[in-house]
């Protein structure tokens, strides 16, 4: 007999407050204290001289920069008001004209992200996205191993259109989790969380983390990553060419992760047979699939196709996303006000916008080719393959001092870059190691991506355990990113 699930409990609104009266008091948005740091920081540096060899503009520049990636790290305001502000500051300061402070807004990998947060909520919207999850539970799911294979090969199948990896764990595949848990009477509030919950809960999370390594379309910040390439080092990653070099080693990740926690962190129960007859059911109830799935689906195989093949078309990615977006909008899968309130993909637009424009303007400026000769002599004498190992380990564990993947990426990766081709490393291979750390090295804490706070949130796995799988789990990608992946790239020619 399949046990229902508890009631959902409603959480109160975090935005607001009631008092006594009964009236509602909305809560500010502004911290004071994060703020003056915030401040604090950037004045500090703008009014230090410039180094020998930089101008002015350019450290100024520098300075707005160091304060909005201090801004999203202590959040005195949420992302996008911090963007707007860091924008403000540089025009306002005749750092940059306004057109320029405003150039980040006609990017195409800005859009590119943006359009395919619009075609994402297409998945969920029609429900899609768990249809699948369902399908493969009912074939896969009848022991817990195969359960969390199948959980993973969902995610894996979403991902390449799906770049809100938040969306994807919080919103797909965490309900799925919960139902399942329920049914096997895994609950933290009675001490039951290892039966099965704690398992499926830590083992989705990581291999969410491999699944936004394996594309470029699979995480929010992916695209700032190519963008920072090109602008720092004129390497073009292409959609294919960040899949195909990630193939490998994500493919064997997401084999070998699950196994390692089902050794280490094992579910009391090994047999799942009821999670089939639940996924059937949940399939029974959602009924027979809708045109408007069947839209959803076509579209889906378009922009895969042509994520893929489109440079033979001179299609490129961003035509690609709107030709799916436009489909959508015409069969009606998607109305206008379902692109109105995406306020994920609206929020990223702002601060995207504003990283890549000061990204570009550090370049252009000179402040990155600066610190990459100033950097050459901490590298003298190395290897380029020591260099890389070095500098890819110390920006995977830098991530345990940040709370975003955006904001490690905004503040590290081009200046780990153009160190690593400061020490001789191949361009495509420096790019694309940062380029998949900087999704596996949220493996690490409860706070470093977003889906981390959902998942760890439910109460299934402590802030100890956490910490301590982390830490074992991140060792091995770096053995199997390094080790299978470095044969990989041998292989197909990065180095």
């Amino acid at each position: 007999m399949v046990a229902k699930p508890k009631p959902s409990v409603q959480l109160p609104n975090k935005g607001s407050n009631a008092n006594k009266s009964g009236t509602t008091k909305t809560q500010s948005e502004v911290k004071l204290l994060p703020l003056l740091l915030t401040l604090a920081v950037g004045a500090a540096i703008w009014f230090i001289p410039p180094p020998e060899g930089l101008e002015q503009n350019a450290w100024h520049l520098f300075a707005i920069f160091v304060a909005t990636i201090i801004g999203f790290i202590t959040k005195p305001l949420p992302m996008g008001a911090v963007a707007i502000a860091a924008m403000m500051a540089t025009a306002v300061t005749g750092t940059l004209s306004t057109s320029d402070t405003l150039s980040g807004f006609g990017n195409t990998t800005i859009w590119l992200i943006v359009i395919a947060f619009f075609i994402s909520r297409g998945f969920i919207k029609t429900g899609l996205g768990a249809r699948i999850s369902y399908m493969f539970v009912k074939r896969f799911g009848k022991k817990t191993l195969g359960l969390s294979y199948s959980l993973l090969v969902s995610d894996l199948l979403l991902a390449p259109a799906i770049p809100s990896n938040t969306a994807r764990a919080g919103g797909i595949i965490f309900p799925i989790i919960r139902s399942l848990s329920e049914t096997y009477g895994s609950r933290p509030e009675d001490g039951t969380e290892r039966k099965v919950g704690s398992f499926l809960l830590k083992t989705a999370f990581q291999g969410n983390l491999i699944t936004s390594a394996m594309f470029m379309t699979a995480m929010a910040a992916n695209p700032l990553i190519a963008t920072l390439a090109r602008d720092v080092a004129n390497i073009n990653i292409t959609w294919t060419g960040w899949a195909w070099a990630a193939i490998v080693p994500g493919i064997v990740s997401l084999i070998v992760i699950p196994y390692f926690l089902y050794k280490v962190y094992p579910p009391e129960i090994k047999e799942t047979p009821g999670a089939a007859k639940m996924a059937e059911e949940k399939l029974k109830e959602m009924g027979p699939v809708k045109k408007e799935e069947f839209y959803m689906l076509g579209v889906f195989f378009i922009i895969l196709g042509l994520w893929i093949f489109g440079d033979k078309l001179a299609i490129d990615a961003t035509t690609t996303a709107l030709i799916g977006l436009s489909i959508l909008l015409l069969t009606q899968v998607l109305s206008w006000n379902d692109i109105k309130k995406e306020q994920g993909a609206w929020d990223t637009l702002v601060w995207f916008a504003a990283l890549v424009m000061m990204a570009t303007f550090l370049n252009k400026l000179g402040m990155v080719p600066w610190f990459s000769e100033t950097m050459k002599g901490s590298v003298s004498g190395m290897s380029w393959i020591a260099a890389l190992v070095v500098l890819a380990l110390v920006y995977y564990y830098t991530h345990y001092f940040f709370a975003s993947s955006t904001a490690h990426i905004s503040a590290m990766y081009a200046a780990f870059l153009a160190v690593m081709l400061a020490a001789g490393a191949p361009t495509m291979l420096a790019a694309l190691v940062l380029a998949f750390f900087s999704n596996l090295f949220a493996a690490t804490t409860h706070y470093g991506t977003g889906p981390a706070p959902v998942y760890f949130g439910a109460g299934y796995v402590s802030q100890n355990k956490w910490w301590t799988l982390g830490f074992g789990i991140s060792i091995l990608h770096i053995i199997i990113w390094f080790v299978i992946g470095g044969l990989w790239w041998k292989v197909i020619g990065l180095w």
